[in-house]
């Protein structure tokens, strides 16, 4: 049909153009952040590509249901300002018709929101939380860049190292700096290797000498040595430290109904059912007069939006501490909007008068 396809055309138009700013300012912001943390230590620099694309996949839900929201907003508000609206509504089109073409559009865009929910949402979490274990867990030598001195984990150390190699096992130029309440000692070699037995690991240098200072009685001693061990990490491996919600699958979720894992499964199954809302949402805020040239509709449509995404996080805290139960989190929020929806679609379809019973008495015409 010509009404049907006209209008997916427009709408496919719209959502690629708004998808494609949205992603870039997503993929911007990720970056710089993504960078930020790698300057400060938090992640390694090597998985900033893999940790920028793990947190868009995060955050592809939301701007794939704000992107059809927007385009639904706009284009319809311009068929309004083009008066293109006036030309449908005298064919007999009535603004209700309009949903139709809208959640054929969105169908699709729909299934992948629901599936990026439910599945990419917590393997792309997983990830992250791996990588950032992997780059927490690595070895104290590992954390040195060639040429800048650096502390341990545990603050009690700190290295330097003029390079290294074998992937940051073996060092050349090594300087140690060791402190406690009692001690200090400065330890320097020409190589030091990274060595594991069992549970520790052990720096094994060569080739250099100690400087050890006793600061409760003042003694120092120095040595030299042609090889010497020093424990710089105790129990590699570490103790397994339960996943976040946000991490465990969606049927790990639903086996194990604890009140935060049923809040996260709550949000996980509201997310397509706010982009479902939204587009009603957009089809009955889309109205505009086309002597208006402002977008004051387009504002309160990002409003609504923002009002909708916080409600939906509240629901997560809501059932997260057990104050509703996941069915009436989702009745409350989800369907108090597709009923909000409905009626605001209805009012701007038929006025006042279409809540009323019985029809609008005709007004009685008076002779000229």
């Amino acid at each position: 049909m010509l009404f049907d396809s006209s209008v997916r055309k427009e709408l496919g138009r719209s959502f690629g153009a708004t998808l494609v700013v949205l992603l870039t300012i997503v993929l911007t912001m990720m970056l710089i952040r993504t960078l930020g943390q790698a300057a400060s230590g938090a992640v390694s620099p090597q998985h900033v590509v893999l940790l920028m694309g793990y947190t868009v996949l995060g955050y592809l839900p939301t701007v794939l249901a704000l992107s059809l929201f927007v385009a639904t907003v706009s284009t319809l508000s311009r068929m309004y300002r083009d008066s293109e609206m006036a030309v449908w509504f005298a064919s007999g089109v009535p603004l209700s018709r309009f949903v139709k073409p809208v959640l054929r559009l969105g169908a699709p865009v729909l299934a992948v929101i629901a599936v990026l929910a439910l599945l990419v949402w917590p393997w792309a979490n997983q990830s992250i939380r791996d990588l950032r274990t992997l780059y927490e867990q690595r070895s104290d030598l590992s954390r040195v860049t060639p040429g800048q001195f650096q502390s341990s984990s545990d603050g009690r150390r700190v290295f330097f190292i003029e390079r290294n190699t074998d992937e940051g096992r073996v060092g050349r130029n090594v300087f140690v700096l060791t402190r406690n309440d009692e001690r200090e000692s400065v330890t320097t070699a020409s190589i030091g290797r990274i060595e594991v037995e069992g549970e520790d690991r052990y720096l094994v240098l060569e080739a250099g000498q100690q400087a050890d200072h006793n600061q409760r009685t003042g003694e120092r001693r120095i040595a030299q040595f042609d090889s010497y061990r020093l424990l710089i990490d105790e129990k590699v491996r570490t103790q397994e430290v339960t996943p976040p919600a946000r991490a465990l699958s969606s049927l790990s979720l639903l086996l194990d109904p604890q009140p935060r894992h049923l809040g996260e499964l709550t949000w996980r199954v509201g997310l397509p059912l706010t982009a479902f809302n939204l587009l009603l949402l957009g089809v009955a805020l889309s109205a505009t007069s086309p002597r208006r040239g402002t977008s004051w509709n387009l504002m309160a449509a990002l409003l609504a939006f923002i009002v909708y995404y916080n409600l939906l996080n509240l629901s997560q805290a809501w059932v997260g501490t057990g104050r509703l139960t996941p069915v009436a989190a989702l009745l409350l929020i989800h369907g108090g909007t597709a009923l909000l929806a409905l009626a605001l679609l209805r009012w701007r379809e038929r006025g006042w008068a279409g809540w009323l019973p019985w029809p609008r008495p005709a007004r009685p015409r008076t002779a000229p």
